[in-house]
C-alpha cells in the first residue's frame, strides 16, 4: 500500500510518497516523462506507480522464472526491457505492463540490459556473450566468446562498450565489429563512459578505479579504496567522476588536466560502503546512497567539492536512486523492497 513518506529527510529532500513491492527491489525508473515510475524486484515481479500519489497502476507478477535481474527504459520513455534467470529479455509497454516482445536466449541468466541512448538497439549479455537487436526486438548481430562472464555495457553515440575479466571491448552499434579494445589484468565489476565517450572508467575487484582515454590510449588508475568501487557516475558534462568504494563518495574533476597529479574530493556521510551514485540532468547534484540505507544529495563544484544539501533514510541498503525528469523528485529503491520517493525543492 502507498503512503505518505514519513522517514526524517533534511535539507533540500521534502517527503513524498512511500510503497513495498514483493522483494528486493532490483532497477527501475521513471516513464512518460515522470508521470510514473516502474519498479522490478528479485521475485520477478513488475510495478508501476503514480509518479505524484505513488498509487499502483499496473502490476504483473513473477515475469521472469527464478527472478529479474536487470530493466531498462527506452529514451521515448514509454517502452521497458527486462531481463532475468529464466534466460529471456521481455519488451514492455511500459504504460499498460503488456509485453510486446519475447526473446529467448537459451538457459542462463541475462544479467545486463542497456537501450542505445537514441533508442535504435537493444543490448543484453548471457554468461560471456553480447547480444544486440533493434527496436522491434530482431536480433542484429551476436558477439564471440569473451574471456569471461560479462560484468557490465554501456552505449556511447554509435558504439557498445562491455566489460569482463581482463578487458573493455567496444563494438560498432550496426556491424558488431570491434572497434577498440582495452586489456586489464584484473576483474572490472563495473563501467561508465564519459558522455562524449572518450574516458572509460572500471571499478576493478582489486579495489582500484582503472581508465583509459580512447583517443590517446592512455591509461591511470586510482587506487587506495577500502572495498572494490561497483557505483560509478558521470555528470552529464564530463567534467566529475563520482566513485564508490567505501563509506566516502569519492570525486574526481577531469577538469584542466585533471585528475591526473590531483587529490580528489571525499564526501563523507554514509557509515556504511556507498551502493549507488546517480548525477541529476544537467545540474551538479549528485544523489548517493549506501548500505546504511542512507541517501544523500550533494551540490558539487567543478573541482569535486561538495557540501551535503538534502539527506534521508530509507528500509535497507539502498539498491537504486532515479530523479525524475525535470529534477522535481528522486526515486530510491532497496533491499527489502521499499520505494521511497522525495520532492526536491528550497
Amino acid at each position: 500500500m502507498s503512503g505518505l513518506n514519513t522517514k526524517g529527510t533534511m535539507g533540500i529532500l521534502r517527503s513524498g510518497w512511500s510503497t513495498e513491492v514483493g522483494d528486493y527491489a532490483i532497477a527501475g525508473g521513471w516513464i512518460e516523462g515522470g508521470k510514473a515510475l516502474v519498479v522490478g524486484d528479485a521475485a520477478g515481479g513488475l510495478y508501476a506507480f503514480g509518479g505524484d500519489s505513488g498509487e499502483t497502476i499496473w502490476k504483473q507478477e513473477g515475469v521472469h522464472e527464478g527472478g529479474m535481474l536487470a530493466c531498462s527504459i527506452h529514451p521515448d520513455g514509454v517502452v521497458l526491457a527486462t531481463t532475468g534467470q529464466d534466460g529471456r529479455v521481455l519488451i514492455w509497454d511500459a504504460t499498460k505492463g503488456q509485453i510486446e516482445k519475447a526473446i529467448e536466449l537459451g538457459d542462463g541468466w541475462v544479467e545486463n540490459v542497456a537501450w542505445s541512448p537514441d533508442g535504435a538497439w537493444l543490448a543484453v549479455s548471457m554468461s560471456r556473450k553480447v547480444y544486440v537487436f533493434d527496436a522491434d526486438g530482431s536480433e542484429v548481430w551476436c558477439s564471440d566468446e569473451h574471456p569471461s562472464t560479462i560484468s557490465a555495457l554501456a552505449w556511447s553515440t554509435s558504439e557498445l562498450a562491455t566489460a569482463c575479466y581482463g578487458q573493455v571491448s567496444f563494438f560498432g552499434a550496426f556491424s558488431g565489429k570491434i572497434q577498440q579494445r582495452f586489456e586489464w589484468k584484473g576483474s572490472l565489476v563495473s563501467m561508465v563512459l564519459s558522455p562524449d565517450g572518450d574516458v572509460v572508467a572500471c571499478g576493478s575487484q582489486d579495489r582500484s578505479v582503472h581508465f583509459w582515454r580512447r583517443s590517446t590510449g592512455e591509461d591511470s588508475m586510482m587506487t587506495g579504496y577500502p572495498s572494490k568501487p561497483s557505483a560509478l557516475a558521470f555528470d552529464t558534462r564530463g567534467l566529475l567522476l563520482a566513485t564508490g568504494g567505501g563509506e566516502l563518495v569519492t570525486m574526481w574533476s577531469f577538469k584542466g588536466n585533471g585528475p591526473e597529479g590531483t587529490r580528489p574530493h571525499a564526501l563523507s556521510l554514509h557509515t556504511l560502503p556507498v551502493t549507488t551514485l546517480s548525477f541529476a540532468p544537467n545540474s551538479m547534484l549528485l544523489a548517493s546512497g549506501a548500505r546504511d540505507g542512507s541517501v544523500a544529495v550533494w551540490s558539487l563544484q567543478s573541482s569535486g567539492e561538495g557540501i551535503p544539501v538534502g539527506a534521508s533514510v530509507t528500509t535497507d541498503a539502498v539498491s537504486g536512486l532515479y530523479w525524475r525528469p525535470g529534477n522535481g523528485a528522486l526515486a530510491g529503491l532497496d533491499a527489502q523492497g521499499g520505494v521511497t520517493t522525495w520532492f526536491v525543492g528550497p
